[in-house]
Parts: structure tokens; C-alpha cells; sequence
């Protein structure tokens, strides 16, 4: 789009003109578009030169007249210049508004994510959990440092945020950030909520994200096997805490509650069931959707096991939970302890209930599903995807069916 400008000054008269003198306007004309400015000044059209667009004549009042369309057109040009040289949209109507002072203060890519951010921390335990709004802060270092490194400013037009922008953006998550594939369309995920909002608002004319496609890569879920479990189980811890810690990990690997919700238990999420049976029933932090389950007995003994602990008591909490950092420290030297050679964290035992416990010992997938809290079955059939074992103990019928009756035909001669 051409940057250039054409001022002229002309006469406008009304319809029903007849006689005496008329309004002087100023037209701004840049890249076809034009926006008019009133001079508050009047004059004869007899005493007018079109062409020039100045009045003719050499009286005094003639002469202050020039001179003041002389410095309307200076005032024009320099706001102009103003405009190109802050990186901002510099039409017609903006210089327009420029020089009459009336420019709204464009909105900035940080103010907007600010903002953002500012609204989630509002919601904290209503709608958003930490997790997740830390996640929203890592996201904003990023993009101030993405800005400063490219850009070579602190904030970035959000005007100026276009495909160029994300492709570069996710270039630096993946090289300057050394982040994976996932963590990096996370990151631009999170802006991208963004961007979407600011649409919505009439901030943004066009979708920077439109012609960008990222495909998240199933990563291989760690979980333990029914050997592992009875390890961890029966190991006699050497402290107190790690035998605290062993507890809540193996009553989430019974019950699949992730440490946001199990952190969060209470007294009153124990209900019983259609069955008449002791039941779990909590809301998911992560999705908001309710899960209920029956509550194994090995569980249920790890429950009665803490209901005097005092800080289950300070807190009227089930379980003695210590913070994520913390819990996921200590199963790393519980794996130690136990010989057990696997990348486990704290989520490892949520993995554990969907596959080990559950799918294979023969629960359906939709029950899974319902009890893991999934919104969608699709997460689900992830975890079914690496239950090579499962696929062993389905074949089996098979093979116990068609191996000996094929071996039986082989070993008939032909006649």
C-alpha cells in the first residue's frame, strides 16, 4: 500500500448555494482513500484559485489566510511523518485523527495478553487452576522476549501481529527456547486464545493464525505394570514421607484422580453409590466435568489410614498431599528404592488406573472414560494404544483356536 500523501485545499459549497462566501476545507488523499478536515476559514470563489488552492490577492487578510492553510498543511504532513515513523497505519482517516488529536491509543499485543492474564487470576479456584494460569504467565516471558529479540522494542502493535509473526514465533519456541513440538503448539495455543478474543473484540481485521497448521505428536504414556505396583506396594519405605507419598500415589493409581483433585479431596466427596457402596464423586479442576467411581477396598484402606493425620484434620483434606514439586522429588527416589527403571511422575499414576488397572482387566472403554473425567472418548482410546499386552491376551483366544487345528492339517500327509 502506497505511504504517499496529497493535501489540497477547496472550496465546499452547499446545495442551495447562491452567494457569499464559502467554507475551506483540507481533503487528505492516501493509497485512494480521503478524509476532509474543516480550516474554519471562508472565502469569495471569485477570490479563490482552485489549482493552487489558496486565496488570490495580496491584502493583508488575503495573506494571513495563506499563511494559516500554510500551517494547517505543515500540522498534516507532520503527523503524518509521526504515524510512519511509530510503525503505525498511517490512512487518511488516522492522520486525520492524528492531527486533530483524537487518535486512540492502539492496542498492544502485551496489554492485550496482560489483560488476559489479569482476567484468569481473577478466576483462580472458580474456573482457572494455578497450573493453568502459570502456564498463561510462562507464555507472556515468551512473547516479551520473542518481541525484544526480533523486534528490538518492549511491546509489538497488536495490528502488526500477522501469520509472519507466529511462524517466527514458533520458530524461536523451538530453537532459541529448545521447547518440543507439544510444549511449542501449547505456547501458541495459549496465544492463539488470545488473538481469538481481540477478533471478537474488533481489534484485529484479519486472523494471523489462519494459514498456520501445528499437529500435536502422541508421545508414549509412561504407566506401571501390575508387577510394578505390587513392588511399590509391598517396599518397606525407609522415612515416613516416602511412605506418605507412596500411599497417595498408589490411591490415585486406583482411583485415576489427577494431583490437582486429589490435593483437593474432601470429606464430603466420599458418597455412597446405586450399588450402596463407598464411591468417589468430585468435579474435575482441569475440565470441570463431575467423575464418580466405586472406590476399591485397597483404597479405601489407604483413606482410613490418614483420617487422623493432622494435617487432613487442619485442612479437612483425605490425604496429606505435598506440593506437585515435592511429590514428584520423592517418587523419583521411590522408583530408586524400588529398582523400577521408568520416567515416573506424579500424572504416571492417573496413566496407571487407565491402562493397568482398568482396560486391562477388562473394563469398557466408555467406563474408563467416564470415571478418568474425559470430554471425549478420543483421550481415552490414547492409552489403549500402547496396551501391546492387551493385544496378547485378545489374540490368545484366537490362537488357542486356529494354532492347534492348523498344526493338526499340517501334519497330514496328502493323499
Amino acid at each position: 500500500m502506497s505511504k504517499r500523501i496529497r493535501i489540497i485545499f477547496y472550496l465546499k459549497k452547499s446545495r442551495n448555494y447562491t452567494a457569499g462566501p464559502v467554507p475551506i476545507y483540507l481533503r487528505i488523499t492516501i493509497a485512494g482513500k480521503r478524509a476532509e478536515i474543516s480550516t474554519s476559514r471562508e472565502c469569495y470563489p471569485k477570490g479563490w484559485n482552485a489549482s493552487a488552492g489558496r486565496a488570490i490577492g495580496t491584502r493583508e487578510t488575503i495573506l494571513s489566510l495563506n499563511a494559516y492553510l500554510d500551517t494547517l498543511q505543515q500540522k498534516i504532513y507532520e503527523a503524518h511523518r509521526q504515524l510512519l515513523e511509530q510503525g503505525k497505519e498511517a490512512t487518511a482517516n488516522q492522520v486525520k485523527a492524528a492531527y486533530l488529536g483524537k487518535q486512540e491509543k492502539a492496542c498492544t499485543l502485551l496489554e492485550a495478553l496482560q489483560g488476559h492474564n489479569q482476567r484468569v487470576e481473577a478466576l483462580l479456584g472458580l474456573e482457572y487452576s494455578p497450573s493453568t494460569f502459570k502456564g498463561y504467565k510462562t507464555s507472556l516471558h515468551h512473547i516479551k522476549d520473542f518481541i525484544l529479540s526480533k523486534y528490538r522494542v518492549k511491546d509489538l502493535d497488536l495490528k502488526k501481529v500477522d501469520y509472519g509473526f507466529v511462524s517466527d514465533y514458533d520458530f524461536y519456541l523451538r530453537s532459541t527456547c529448545r521447547c518440543s513440538n507439544n510444549s511449542t503448539l501449547k505456547y501458541i495455543k495459549l496465544l492463539k486464545k488470545v488473538i481469538r478474543e481481540c477478533l471478537h473484540q474488533g481489534l484485529l481485521d484479519r486472523d494471523p493464525f489462519l494459514h498456520y497448521k501445528g499437529k500435536v505428536k502422541q508421545l508414549e504414556r509412561v504407566y506401571l505394570t501390575e508387577e510394578e505396583l505390587e513392588k511399590i506396594a509391598a517396599k518397606e519405605m525407609i522415612t515416613e514421607r516416602l511412605s506418605q507419598v507412596r500411599d497417595i500415589f498408589l490411591f490415585c493409581c486406583l482411583t485415576g484422580l489427577a494431583y490437582t483433585d486429589v490435593q483437593q479431596l474432601a470429606k464430603e466427596n466420599i458418597i455412597k453409590g446405586v450399588d450402596g457402596e463407598t464411591w468417589l464423586s468430585v468435579q474435575r479442576q482441569k475440565t470441570g466435568t463431575p467423575t464418580r467411581l466405586p472406590l476399591l477396598p485397597a483404597a479405601r484402606i489407604i483413606l482410613d489410614r490418614y483420617q487422623q493425620h493432622p494435617q487432613c484434620l487442619y485442612k479437612n483434606r483425605l490425604l496429606p498431599v505435598l506440593s506437585n514439586q515435592k511429590m514428584n522429588a520423592y517418587l523419583k527416589e521411590i522408583m530408586d528404592v524400588c529398582g523400577i527403571n521408568k520416567a515416573v511422575t506424579f500424572h504416571t499414576a492417573r496413566h496407571t488406573f487407565a491402562t493397568t488397572v482398568t482396560l486391562l482387566n477388562g473394563v469398557p472403554m466408555e467406563s474408563v472414560s467416564k470415571m478418568l473425567g474425559h470430554t471425549s472418548i478420543k483421550t481415552t482410546q490414547h492409552y489403549a494404544k500402547v496396551l501391546d499386552l492387551k493385544l496378547s491376551q485378545d489374540m490368545q483366544v484366537l490362537r488357542n483356536k486356529y494354532v492347534p487345528e492348523l498344526a493338526v492339517n499340517a501334519a497330514i500327509p496328502s493323499p
